[in-house]
């Protein structure tokens, strides 16, 4: 079992981290219509999951503001979703709020079964980790960040890093 630290304490997280190079395990998240969008939506695209415990609040705010930015030098060919356990009501507020145009933000709140799937559920706190997955065109895993510390960022330049030398 892996663990993360939040403020410091140590967190459990239920699943298996996917391996790189392996095909990416399917999903079904959440939209702002209470849709379900599955990882074959996004077939023929790189995709990027920015995996957060919350938008409402500071680190979380800043990094999907982070790859709102950055999506705006990337290739159309480039989707990134942010992935939280938020209700889709509250990511639709919050992105409007702060402007999020470039970056989906999609819902885990059913069961968590993204968030097990991808070996990052705290189970302590009912949330996702802070983690970053790219996956190709294909469906296979290229990339994987699991953040050990809740509370810090990802590193930006790792993850765009891989998704230009896939575009």
């Amino acid at each position: 079992m892996s663990t993360v630290t939040f403020a410091g304490n140590t967190m459990h997280l239920a699943g298996n981290l996917p391996e790189v190079n392996g095909k990416a395990p399917d999903f079904s998240l959440t939209d702002k219509d209470l849709a379900l969008r599955k990882l074959s939506d996004y077939a023929g695209k790189i995709l990027v999951l920015v995996c957060v415990p919350s938008l409402d609040t500071p680190v979380c705010d800043m990094e999907v503001r982070r790859f709102n930015t950055e999506a705006q030098a990337l290739s159309k060919d480039v989707a990134i979703v942010c992935a939280s356990r938020d209700l889709p009501f509250a990511q639709a507020r919050w992105c409007g709020a702060a402007g999020i145009s470039a970056v989906e933000a999609l819902s885990d709140y059913r069961s968590g079964a993204f968030g097990k799937a991808y070996g990052i559920y705290v189970q302590e706190l009912d949330l996702l980790a802070r983690a970053v997955f790219v996956i190709d065109r294909e469906g296979i895993l290229r990339y994987r960040q699991l953040v050990p510390e809740v509370a810090n960022e990802p590193d930006y330049a790792e993850v765009l890093s891989c998704v230009k030398q896939l575009v």
